[in-house]
């Protein structure tokens, strides 16, 4: 019943957002927007803190929807619950416009090419190019998984694949990372975590 409810309040939000008139983002509202988003996601949307995002060069489109399903419960985060109930549907809007105008982590030197190698080898056995693309930048609502902390990499496909995270492309997901070793998980983190 909760799960019905949950749904029906999700669709009825990406019904607004549909029919809303086209309305362009506002990049300045969305970076004063996002002052309260710094102390976890960082600087530039570069987060320093483990197991929480970069926001930095994510994609417009998949920024309003996750933001949209926190808000409307379908995910759920003790620290998120809070802001999100606060934001209006141009604030969201404005939001991902600013952090996708943000330049993203390129990675860094690779300490450990070989897990690197393993996790390449995972990403094509599991297809991950076929949602996120072939340089995992993402596209639309599909999340850029490149460059992204490895610690939290780590941390969503655990809960992918234990069922722990919802919202958006959860059964996607869960069915790409339910057979996933703890080590394929790891080698996977690190070769998307220094692309």
């Amino acid at each position: 019943m909760l799960n019905r409810l949950v749904l029906r309040a999700t669709l009825g939000v990406l019904l607004a957002f549909a029919m809303a008139p086209g309305q362009a983002a506002d990049v300045a509202a969305g970076k004063t927007k996002a002052e309260v988003c710094i102390g976890c996601h960082g600087e530039n949307g570069l987060s320093q803190i483990e197991n929480i995002p970069s926001l930095a060069g994510q994609l417009d489109q998949f920024v309003q929807w996750q933001l949209v399903f926190f808000r409307a419960g379908a995910r759920k985060n003790d620290q998120m619950q809070p802001i999100v109930e606060q934001l209006t549907n141009d604030d969201i809007r404005n939001l991902g416009a600013y952090f996708a105008s943000l330049e993203p982590f390129k990675g860094g030197k690779d300490d450990n090419p070989e897990l690197s190698e393993k996790g390449k080898q995972a990403a094509a056995g599991r297809r991950c190019a076929s949602c996120h693309t072939d340089t995992y930048v993402g596209t639309k609502a599909v999340a850029r998984i490149a460059g992204q902390r490895e610690d939290y990499l780590v941390k969503a496909l655990h809960d992918y694949k234990s069922g722990l995270r919802s919202g958006g492309a959860q059964a996607a997901m869960a069915d790409v990372a339910y057979p996933l070793s703890d080590e394929e998980i790891t080698a996977l983190a690190h070769y998307l975590a220094h692309l």
